[in-house]
């Protein structure tokens, strides 16, 4: 039996979960899930103190330190990356980098729709990829990218499957998507939702629901390999490449 701690802070959500599973199945002994105006920073520690008290948990049980990998918020990836990659240290434990996207579409686990998590990732782009479950596996069927909002409706259109979509991209970027969709996608008969408030944000249940399959497949790294995946340039980076091309 695999015990895993997993944290979330790559949005707006911040997230801690405890999940422990073996071959027969798995089991999530607590989750605690705060979307408010807080910092991750604020946030995660007492959260994780909270679970630890509730559940009478004793860390060195835990077996790896899961984290939402990214992409994500720059500062929210840093706080989970740095809690994270102290406690691995702590604990003498591994860690398991989980892609943010793949874990947000974990959440819609079983469904026969395609399935397209958004991310706001400003300057009218998403993070986003689109997801399907085949045999019970989670598969890729685009790969997560920074796109355009209208490149990915465009994309899902081109596809002429019904598609469900969550994060915190689809209320910046649902009219949008509408404006795309009702013309093209509802004309071959296809149709689109958007998940309910329960699954449609990131959860540490999903991240560490995945890492229990990455650490049976020996998918781990050290705390001092870990580094977040941000998929693009930081706005700082792009402001300094634009002035030193400009220069």
């Amino acid at each position: 039996m695999s015990k895993v701690l997993a944290l979330d802070s790559s949005g707006l959500v911040a997230s801690v979960a405890v999940v422990e599973g073996d071959a027969f199945g798995s089991n999530l002994l607590a989750e605690y899930t705060v979307n408010y105006k807080k910092t991750h920073s604020q946030t995660l520690l007492p959260m994780l103190d909270e679970i630890v008290r509730m559940t009478e948990l004793d860390l060195q049980t835990i077996d790896a330190i899961a984290i939402a990998a990214g992409p994500g918020s720059f500062t929210g990836l840093r706080i989970g990356s740095a809690t994270a990659k102290g406690l691995g240290l702590a604990l003498d434990r591994p860690l398991v980098a989980v892609p943010t996207l793949d874990a947000l579409a974990y959440n819609l686990y079983g469904t026969d729709r395609l399935i397209c998590p958004l991310m706001d990732a400003r300057r009218n782009q998403v993070y986003t990829g689109v997801y399907t479950f085949q045999n019970g596996l989670l598969t890729r069927v685009l790969e997560p990218a920074a796109l355009d909002i209208r490149e990915i409706a465009e994309k899902l259109c081109e596809m002429k499957r019904d598609v469900i979509f969550l994060g915190d991209g689809v209320p910046v970027y649902q009219r949008t998507l509408e404006e795309v969709l009702l013309t093209d996608l509802s004309l071959h008969g296809n149709r689109y939702d958007f998940a309910p408030a329960h699954l449609n944000k990131q959860r540490a249940g999903a991240v560490a629901a995945l890492a229990l399959q990455y650490l049976k497949e020996g998918k781990t790294q050290t705390a001092a390999e870990h580094c977040p995946e941000y998929l693009r340039l930081s706005q700082a980076e792009r402001e300094r490449a634009e002035r030193e091309g400009k220069g």
